[in-house]
């Protein structure tokens, strides 16, 4: 079983940056694909960015790419994600997932994650 508890949300203003961490208990994550997704109100959860087992490997929706950037720790049992020129629309609850790294199909299917963390409230200002 693998525990996920995420850090680093926040308020902050437009054109601001914050970092997110989720760190993993209960097993080692060094085999597990992990991903960022976030939901906003009255909205379906989307992908934000995932990391492929190893850490060498990162995908992103098109609504972030450029701006934010996830990273792999395998020594920290973490995944991180660096969130810069935050807009109002990327106010949400974000949540780290993970899967193992076998797992087939795309990284952006949230059905395919086994283990959720609780979330952490981002929240960005004009």
């Amino acid at each position: 079983q693998v525990q996920l508890v995420e850090s680093g949300g926040g308020l902050v203003q437009a054109g601001g940056s914050l970092r997110l961490s989720c760190t993993a208990s209960g097993r080692t994550v060094s085999g597990y694909s992990m991903a960022w997704f976030r939901q906003a109100p009255g909205k379906e959860r989307e992908f934000v960015a995932g990391v492929n087992w190893s850490g060498a490997f990162a995908y992103y929706a098109d609504s972030v790419k450029g701006r934010f950037t996830a990273s792999k720790d395998n020594a920290k049992n973490s995944v991180f994600l660096q969130m810069n020129s935050l807009q109002t629309e990327d106010t949400a609850v974000y949540s780290c997932a993970a899967r193992p790294g076998t797992t087939p199909g795309s990284i952006a299917n949230e059905r395919s994650f086994l283990y959720w963390g609780q979330g952490s409230q981002v929240t960005v200002s004009s």
